[in-house]
């Protein structure tokens, strides 16, 4: 059973969370042509397509079509992956494997790192997860691996990729914090969508959160719409706020508790150090506290002032693989989206 110790509520992106110690998060690996990070992401392996597709189309003969690789959606992608066409499942495949290369080494790379020393396991999510080609990637990696090592478990995250960054939200605070309530709100930050939900909690079923599970979710495409930094705080207030509603009409015991899941290195009074640079605006400014825009949105329920928690994204997601990583020590995550997120954690000791 999971340990979640009797301990106070986390600072905003503490190290010692109830249940695992974060061992480093946001790292950032370069070599003489840049952050090794930039070449495992969704636009990357897009860049890799195009060019597995321009000499075919070249000759006449591109089996993808003319779409370019940056606009092919992820269903189209997917359906070409079984295609009968030689042509067409040759190009992915090409893809497929050069991208899996190019992730088995910024892989080993993170492996060579101090605080990723004796990883056991490392899970893979993001957006790129959530599609059938990703899972051949995550597949294809984890045989390079184990085939030319560092021997390290490559797994996809369990639950959904769009969901796994609110469920992970539950587990910033302690169990027993979340006590009498049916019910978080939860929120994912990312460089093209924002997420929040309702993630129910099961503690009868289950005291250690295993059963969480989003049970409502909003989804908001800002990249398609360029909003500002007040505008995409505004929208987000208003997400939420709907959220509660929802759940108060569905007789579901709120807790006074939102944990955010946002890109870039979190200082303990909520700040973003660094690593928000894909979010609308400027969301590093020393004067800008998200966790305290978010109380202000949000009116006080049951008397209690609302308490807004804020971790790194690839961190929150990572915490929602808590109940399956019981059977090692040290484990990691790796998140493919707009850009490549990464979390190393070390189970706490249980009494």
């Amino acid at each position: 059973m999971l340990e979640q110790t009797a301990s106070p509520m986390c600072a905003h992106g503490s190290a010692e969370l109830p249940a695992v110690t974060v061992d480093s998060y946001n790292v950032g690996i370069r070599d003489k042509q840049g952050y090794l990070g930039d070449r495992a992401t969704k636009s990357a392996f897009r860049e890799i397509l195009e060019h597995w597709r321009k000499p075919l189309r070249t000759g006449g003969r591109d089996p993808l079509g003319k779409v370019p690789s940056d606009r092919l959606s992820k269903r189209t992608l997917d359906r070409a992956l079984e295609s009968a066409d030689p042509e067409v499942a040759g190009v992915l495949q090409g893809a497929i494997e050069d991208f899996a290369q190019t992730l088995a080494c910024v892989i080993r790379r993170l492996l060579e790192l101090k605080a990723w020393r004796d990883t056991e396991r490392a899970v893979i999510g993001g957006g790129l997860r959530a599609t059938h080609v990703g899972e051949r990637i995550i597949g294809r990696t984890g045989v390079i691996l184990a085939t030319e090592g560092p021997k390290v478990e490559l797994v996809p995250v369990h639950h959904d990729p769009d969901e796994a960054g609110l469920i992970g939200a539950v587990h910033l605070v302690p169990s027993w914090a979340l006590k009498g309530h049916d019910a978080i709100l939860a929120a994912d930050i990312g460089g093209t969508n924002i997420r929040a939900g309702i993630v129910t909690l099961d503690l009868k079923r289950a005291p250690d959160l295993s059963k969480a599970a989003v049970r409502t979710i909003e989804l908001w495409r800002h990249a398609d719409e360029e909003p500002s930094r007040e505008q995409a705080v505004d929208e987000l207030g208003r997400m939420l706020r709907k959220l509660a509603v929802r759940a108060r009409k569905e007789r579901l015991r709120l807790a006074p508790f939102i944990g955010i899941g946002c890109p870039g290195r979190i200082e303990e009074d909520g700040s973003i150090a660094r690593g928000a640079q894909n979010l609308p605006g400027d969301w590093e400014s020393k004067s800008f506290n998200l966790p305290a825009r978010l109380v202000e949105a949000m009116p006080d329920r049951a008397r209690h002032e609302t308490v807004v928690l804020m971790h790194n994204d690839a961190v929150v997601q990572g915490l929602s693989e808590l109940p399956a990583m019981q059977d090692v020590e040290r484990w990691g995550i790796l998140t493919i989206g707009t850009g490549l997120g990464n979390a190393r954690f070390t189970n706490r000791k249980r009494e």
